[in-house]
């Protein structure tokens, strides 16, 4: 993985080294293009840069708790409740140093670093079905996906094989089986709810989450099964669960034909008129500010959701005056992000002589239930949603990633007391125009460069949608004798799921979207965006599946499709 060259042009450029990334990168590598691999942040090492990767709660001098001057420092990262704590905090950015502005509030969680968000991510791992890429259609809003499951199942089969995704198959259409690795096992208590919704509610049906953890005696190579530490934030030694650092970006280097460059902040796509075709891109070293140019056949951009959209916003021309790709105006706009934090908890009597070994880092799934297959007429909202969580004799919340680290000391350490059950409702977000993002050249950052302003927010159908993920979730746990039961409903702001996506949307008319059904900008071809940015609709499921897949399908439609400068 070197950061030295002596050679501007290349066969391909990607821009991010996060889930998306990681992936154009292994894949465009091992079809024999000469890769270059921009990060603006610093190298991650595997094992080598997980600091914090064996420490115990007790290595804290203040119960992982940070001092308030880094609190100052990443008071929108704190927004989340749990990435700003001393085992994690490293992962997360600056929030004076990389500011962004907030006509509504959107909380936006940022790694810049080697490995970006696929080293703290959730690692759910579900797919998309055609429930999910014909909704916008059969509802009449935004714009129809120009894809169907049966274009991405293929690839969503590749990815899973590679990364290594647990879990057990259901028959649901709504929620597509694949190549699993043996599932985590329920305990008691969760598989006691799992018998109750099963004989209580027609077709609600909750199963172990399928998560991003080799199980079970199938081998990868450089990675081994999950120790069930559950420290996953930090990084693993083990390389259990998927992310770039353990996986794609070493299967992307053992080709040699990756070139990764870190502390490179890409500034702009350069733009060809006489071949209407990208030629490369401007790059700001981020230590030094110096500026280079580098050019290459085809580029990838996967840098995130907001940062690939801004690096387009940025890439203006006599043709693209608006942003490169911009003739439908859409570009910024069609916010999502899956709405969370509401659902119910409960205490239960039974199972007093049971306990668990290990401490695993996954609980269960509920998929969704409302609207399919036209039953639930009663109900006055669009799409659905599902449930994460899970039951322990501690606290329920550290089955789920978005809620569960930071426990307290005197929690990890304590007897154990009676068991309790957690069920917290992820929603879809439909996509609405008025869903944006801007760039203020006002208001600039230390590299020169425009930052963000969002102005989004959840609206009618998300709200009317949370009141009955609250009362579904009490009405389960009820039902299968669960005591003190509270429910709870703290909407907070899109961008807390740390799911964003929609900005640069695929579509089949370039009048009203971004990309074409390969994640191509319409008119300038040989560039390609296929990380959250790239989202016609939401689903209720955990994205970051289908960006891999959408990516592996791109990057073979690019190999065949853009020639290999040496070729």
């Amino acid at each position: 993985m070197s950061n030295f060259y002596e050679d501007d042009t290349y066969d391909a450029i990607v821009v991010g080294t996060g889930i998306s990334g990681g992936w154009a990168a292994k894949e465009l590598c091992e079809k024999g293009f000469k890769t270059l691999v921009l990060e603006r942040g610093r190298m991650v090492e595997h094992v080598k840069d997980y600091p914090t990767m064996n420490d115990d709660p007790w290595d804290y001098k203040f119960k992982g708790q940070v001092t308030r001057e880094d609190e100052k420092r990443q008071y929108k990262q704190a927004r989340t409740g749990y990435t700003v704590s001393e085992p994690s905090k490293h992962w997360f950015v600056d929030d004076i140093k990389h500011p962004y502005n907030e006509t509504k509030r959107f909380d936006w969680m940022r790694g810049y670093h080697v490995g970006g968000r696929s080293i703290m991510w959730g690692r759910h791992s579900y797919r998309l079905s055609d429930l999910d890429f014909e909704a916008n259609k059969k509802d009449n809003i935004a714009v129809d996906w120009p894809i169907r499951y049966k274009d991405i199942a293929p690839w969503y089969d590749k990815v899973e094989s590679f990364i290594g995704v647990c879990g057990e198959k259901l028959g649901l259409n709504q929620l597509p089986d694949g190549e699993f690795l043996p599932p985590m096992d329920l305990n008691c208590v969760e598989d006691h709810l799992r018998q109750s919704i099963a004989n209580n509610f027609n077709g609600r049906v909750m199963t172990s989450g399928r998560v991003a953890h080799i199980t079970g005696d199938k081998k990868f190579e450089g990675r081994s099964k999950c120790q069930f530490r559950n420290r996953c934030i930090r990084g693993c030694p083990y390389g259990a669960y998927f992310s770039s650092n353990s996986s794609t970006l070493p299967a992307a280097s053992k080709t040699g034909n990756m070139d990764l460059r870190t502390h490179s902040i890409v500034s702009e796509v350069i733009y060809d008129p006489e071949t209407k075709l990208a030629k490369g891109v401007k790059v700001i070293d981020a230590e030094t500010k110096e500026e280079f140019e580098y050019y290459a056949n085809v580029i990838f951009l996967c840098a995130s959701a907001m940062a690939s959209t801004s690096i387009l916003m940025q890439s203006k021309s006599d043709r693209f005056p608006d942003g490169l790709g911009n003739d439908s105006g859409e570009l910024g706009h069609n916010i999502m992000d899956h709405h969370f934090r509401v659902g119910a908890s409960g205490k239960y009597d039974g199972f007093k002589d049971s306990y668990y070994k290990g401490r695993k880092p996954n609980g269960i799934y509920l998929p969704r239930f409302r609207n399919l297959n036209g039953q639930d007429s009663d109900v006055d909202f669009l799409r659905g949603y599902g449930y994460q969580g899970g039951a322990s004799r501690s606290d329920w919340s550290e089955t789920v990633a978005e809620l569960g680290y930071g426990t307290e000391l005197k929690k990890a350490i304590s007897e154990p007391g009676g068991w309790t059950m957690g069920l917290l409702a992820f929603g879809e977000c439909l996509p609405y125009h008025d869903n944006k993002m801007t760039l203020d050249y006002d208001k600039l950052d230390e590299w020169g460069l425009p930052t963000i302003t969002f102005d989004a927010e959840f609206k009618e159908n998300e709200l009317k949608m949370r009141k009955d993920m609250r009362e579904q979730a009490v009405a389960m746990l009820e039902k299968a004798g669960f005591r003190d039961i509270s429910s709870y409903d703290v909407l907070g702001a899109p961008g807390l799921g740390i799911h964003e996506m929609g900005t640069a949307r695929m579509g089949r008319d370039p009048k009203t979207s971004v990309l074409n059904a390969y994640n191509q900008v319409h008119a300038v071809p040989n560039v390609y965006v296929t990380d959250g940015a790239c989202m016609t609709s939401s689903g209720c499921q955990n994205p970051s599946l289908t960006y891999m897949a959408l990516t592996a399908r791109a990057a073979d439609h690019a190999a065949k499709n853009f020639k290999k400068s040496n070729a």
